[in-house]
Order: C-alpha cells, then sequence, then structure tokens
C-alpha cells in the first residue's frame, strides 16, 4: 500500500434511512485493521466488498455504525482508575 499523509488517511460512512447496509470507505491504516479484524470474526455480518492499493470499502448493517455521548468520570472514579493503572504497570515491570 501506497502512504498517505494523516490528513489524506479519510474515512467516510455512508448510508441512507431506505438501506438497512452502510458502507465504510477507508485510507486509515488503523480503521483498516479494526474492520478486518471484524471481518475475520463476523464474516456474515462485516464484508470487504473493495480493495485497492491505498485503500479498502467495506459493508456492514446500519446498526453497528454507533453514537455514544462522551464518558463522564467523577474525581473519585478518576482516582480508582488511576489506582487500578499504577497497579497494573506496577505488575508488567
Amino acid at each position: 500500500m501506497s502512504k498517505l499523509l494523516r490528513y489524506e488517511q479519510e474515512t467516510i460512512i455512508n448510508f441512507n434511512a431506505g438501506e438497512k447496509k452502510a458502507i465504510v470507505y477507508t485510507a486509515d491504516p488503523a480503521v483498516m485493521r479494526n474492520l478486518d479484524s471484524l471481518v475475520i470474526e463476523f464474516p456474515d455480518t462485516f464484508k470487504c466488498i473493495k480493495v485497492n492499493d491505498i485503500s479498502k470499502t467495506y459493508e456492514m448493517p446500519k446498526s453497528s455504525v454507533t453514537y455514544r455521548k462522551p464518558r463522564r468520570l467523577s474525581e473519585e472514579q478518576r482516582e480508582q482508575a488511576r489506582n487500578r493503572m499504577k497497579i497494573i504497570n506496577g505488575a508488567t515491570s
């Protein structure tokens, strides 16, 4: 695959109200890796439908495209997460 500038590594999600499938075009290698793993793990749901030297196009159910609210943590939750990471990082050292 050709190397693109980070600015050029776009992802476009296309779907409409009349169809049940979404089409995802991407030139971002990280997105490609994630979608490729979904294609391997769930071949009946996710499909790679087009490949060229710099991008891939995938087909998936619209229900797989999600929108989520940002997560809000209290200071107590943030401190608990910080302590858990200290334990995890200390165990791997």
